[in-house]
């Protein structure tokens, strides 16, 4: 049996080689670990890349979105409105950076941030929204940001499953103060560690991110304040930027394999994923909708195919959030979608014939 992976970095690196083992050669005879040219140079590219005008590599993207909100300089104890369905990091950084975590139910067809449910929680202590761009497709920016406009909020972009993701012709994370990534190894632009960024158009905002991931400094033993220790490493930058240059041809590739998806999973009983006229869809994620999961899930896993689940419980339903008392009710849509998603196998390398088996088998188990 044709063992299907539900991610195959290997298969990824096979495809790139040559051109990463010079990479990480490179990086290795300069001796270039923290900082220097390598992560000089893919800051530069990747701000390019997503059409923005500055960019600091951190260490994850867990602290990249952390370091924003310290660096926005909230007051204490503000409220930061975060969508129920997505991972963790997103409401764990408010949490770390000292603000208010305030949960709002997410979109029935996107699955991202209500824009309509985020309204209605927002108090005279809210301050700021995180728009998380779920499995690689745009919130709804236009809504989003009239309404930060109007309450006079900040809005800071989660784009950590969204590199290259576009609303309306323009990147994700240069709508808000600033944009979040990760490059954790999975993502459609991964490292083979762990690696963040953070861009922005403001420039005090990036000097003071860039001072906080280092230490509270710019110049050596120049320290302003008390920061930490987030960088982004040379040997990382290196694969980054290396990887880089074939993103635009792997997204491609993604959402090509999405749509045969979508076409071929029509008339199955199964909902498959909604795209919004005007957004470019990146693909981290293919999440369908099905009854029965487990049954389904079961299936696939004894005809040897890997899926998944993002996300199983939703967060204000987590231990971690217990003390606030919520309810499966106050979030009716992301409940709705607990017993429901999966994800299925999609990553460039998948190719048709492995994604036909798929198909035949998921079309079977609903049938």
């Amino acid at each position: 049996m044709m063992q299907i992976k539900f991610l195959d970095l290997a298969a990824q690196y096979g495809t790139i080689k040559p051109e990463i083992d010079e990479a990480i050669a490179g990086v290795i005879a300069e001796s270039a670990f923290i900082g220097g040219k390598p992560v000089a140079s893919f800051e530069k590219s990747f701000a390019s890349y997503q059409q923005a005008e500055h960019c600091v590599g951190v260490a994850n993207g867990t602290d990249a979105l952390e370091i924003v909100l310290k660096g926005l300089e909230l007051p204490a104890g503000s409220e930061v409105i975060v969508p129920a369905n997505t991972f963790i990091a997103t409401s764990e950084a408010v949490t770390s950076a000292g603000l208010k975590v305030v949960f709002c139910d997410c979109d029935p067809f996107t699955y991202t941030l209500s824009v309509a449910d985020a309204e209605r929680k927002i108090t005279p202590a809210t301050r700021a929204i995180v728009a998380v761009h779920l499995y690689g497709q745009p919130c709804d920016m236009d809504a989003l940001m009239h309404l930060a406009r109007q309450r006079g909020l900040t809005v800071v972009e989660d784009c950590a499953q969204a590199h290259g993701a576009q609303f309306k012709g323009q990147r994700v994370g240069t709508f808000g103060a600033a944009g979040t990534f990760s490059f954790y190894p999975g993502k459609n632009l991964g490292a083979y560690g762990d690696g963040g960024a953070i861009v922005t158009g403001d420039p005090e905002l990036a000097k003071r991110c860039r001072m906080i991931a280092n230490h509270g400094r710019i110049a050596k033993y120049d320290h302003e304040f008390e920061g930490r220790n987030s960088r982004l490493d040379g040997l990382q930058a290196a694969i980054l930027e290396t990887k880089l240059r074939h993103l635009e041809q792997w997204t491609e590739a993604r959402r090509s394999l999405a749509a045969r998806y979508s076409e071929r999973l029509s008339g199955s009983g199964l909902v498959v994923p909604a795209v919004r006229d005007g957004l470019r869809h990146v693909f981290h994620l293919y999440v369908i909708q099905v009854e029965e999961r487990e049954r389904v899930q079961a299936v696939l896993k004894q005809e040897g195919i890997d899926c998944g689940v993002h996300y199983p419980v939703m967060l204000p339903l987590l231990g971690a959030y217990r003390h606030l008392g919520h309810t499966a009710a106050d979030f009716p849509v992301a409940a709705g979608l607990m017993p429901r998603i999966l994800s299925l196998p999609l990553y460039p390398e998948l190719g048709e014939e492995r994604q036909d088996r798929v198909i035949e088998t998921l079309r079977r188990a609903v049938s």
